[in-house]
């Protein structure tokens, strides 16, 4: 048992010092070409739930743990250390422990945090390609001859907080400021995936003249501009599972998410846009007993602008358990007031006339719109079903919900990512799921095309990724 167990730990190290001696070539090759070509700096921006995040205790400057992703034990510390609880004083998530606080690892130039979001040696033996985020992109681009800490870094944040909230606006600000430094000078071209094109719509909104010195393309991927329904609105009530399948058993369970997200600013910052004309209005439908009509059954539907009742009357007597103690956890209207005028910010976002705007949205995938209770049509999300209703809303919480489906990435409708509003050079639909898009051989000849660059050799490619619903980004 010892010797297999050596052996298989022998064949993980000798793996990555494989794949170290194939980094230090390409970073060679890439100084090379570099220094010859004088490279515009690219700064890859993730999205939800696209950062690695550690735990530290303040009472302990020596605690530092890896909360996400971790595969082993990954409820466990999920819980122990990222459940939160929003203060409406400052605007920020905050621990339910208060010696914890979170933070975002900027090892290798910000790079670290974003490409395989759990680094361990199990992760790596199983091959577990859920986790590899910005791996393949990273690889492609220092193919291409960028160079980490000179014309290539890395943006990480705590992705529970509001996409405009200080903390993130700062460190955005100084990434770009250290980027153009770095390069010598060079405007920075930004590439973001999923929700980091708001945080990113958000920081050019309340930073126009800062964005407009530092950057020079922005190549957005994924990005729910007005919401993404059917996702977001399961999200609030029954929460969010990020992988199917096998690999599904090793990660946080779907109801242990669902109790950050209720009270995670970045998520009701998602809620489908209600300003915006959608092709037909996302709905929530819900099959329920009316009591006042001696439990007839009626088929109950929620446009966006009447939602909010829906989440306070499902979210009532949500609450979780923190070292023996309960937890109130009901939909959180201080979080729904921040969304809003983060959402006014967003839409008040104009695009500098000196930057370049490019949008790859992922399409050819069923891409959950509506929520409905079992059985439900175009647009719509459904809880219950006629033959068997809900009684209480607050057992929606506690159902499988529904869907109808539209064109789009599996997270982000069509729709919703094509309506930048802004005057793009180019907009390119891909066929690829929400997660995929970070590792598609399509996307990356865009991407070639429109920074202008060319990779050196040919590049090793990883297996097909599990079916994953990423907001994440």
């Amino acid at each position: 048992m010892l010797g297999a167990a050596l052996r298989l730990r022998l064949r993980v190290l000798r793996r990555r010092c494989l794949r170290g001696q194939r980094r230090r070539r390409r970073t060679r090759g890439g100084r090379a070409a570099v220094e010859g070509g004088g490279r515009e700096p690219v700064l890859l921006v993730s999205g939800m739930g696209g950062s690695v995040l550690h735990a530290r205790r303040r009472s302990n400057p020596k605690f530092d743990l890896r909360v996400w992703v971790r595969i082993l034990f990954a409820n466990l510390d999920f819980k122990k250390y990222l459940w939160s609880l929003y203060n409406a004083d400052t605007g920020y998530v905050e621990p339910l422990d208060d010696d914890v606080e979170i933070v975002v690892p900027e090892d290798d130039h910000g790079l670290y945090a974003i490409d395989v979001l759990d680094p361990s040696w199990f992760v790596e033996l199983v091959h577990l390609t859920m986790v590899y985020h910005f791996h393949d992109m990273i690889d492609m681009l220092i193919n291409c001859g960028y160079e980490k800490g000179t014309t290539l870094f890395g943006y990480g944040y705590d992705f529970r907080q509001s996409n405009r909230i200080d903390k993130a606006m700062a460190g955005l600000r100084t990434k770009l400021k250290t980027a153009y430094k770095t390069s010598g000078g060079k405007k920075v071209n930004i590439i973001s995936h999923s929700m980091g094109g708001l945080l990113v719509r958000c920081f050019m909104s309340m930073n126009h003249d800062v964005f407009s010195k530092y950057v020079n393309k922005w190549i957005c991927i994924a990005c729910p501009f007005q919401g993404a329904p059917g996702c977001i609105n399961d999200s609030l009530l029954t929460g969010l599972q990020f992988v199917y399948g096998f690999e599904s058993f090793f990660f946080v369970s779907r109801w242990a998410m669902h109790q950050l997200l209720v009270e995670c600013p970045a998520i009701y910052e998602m809620l489908p846009n209600l300003n915006f004309n959608w092709k037909e209005k996302p709905i929530i439908q819900v099959w329920r007993k009316n009591p006042e009509k001696d439990g007839t059954v009626e088929l109950v539907l929620y446009e966006a602008s009447d939602c909010v009742s829906l989440f306070e009357e499902a979210l009532r007597n949500n609450e979780l358990t923190y070292n023996g103690k309960k937890v109130a956890l009901p939909f959180n209207m201080s979080v729904f007031k921040w969304a809003t005028e983060t959402r006014r910010i967003l839409d008040n976002a104009e695009l500098p006339d000196t930057v370049s705007f490019y949008n790859i949205y992922g399409r050819s995938y069923d891409t959950p719109y509506n929520v409905w209770p079992v059985g439900y049509q175009y647009m719509r999300l459904s809880y219950g079903s006629e033959s068997s209703p809900i009684g209480d809303l607050s057992e929606v919480c506690h159902t499988v919900p529904a869907y109808t489906y539209v064109d789009g990435d599996c997270t982000v409708p069509i729709e919703s990512a094509m309506a930048d509003g802004f005057a793009a050079k180019e907009r390119v639909g891909v066929e690829a799921d929400h997660r995929g898009l970070l590792s598609d051989e399509n996307v990356f000849e865009l991407l070639k095309k429109w920074l202008g660059a060319s990779e050196k050799a040919p590049r090793r490619r990883l297996s097909k990724k599990p079916r994953v619903v990423g907001l994440s980004s």
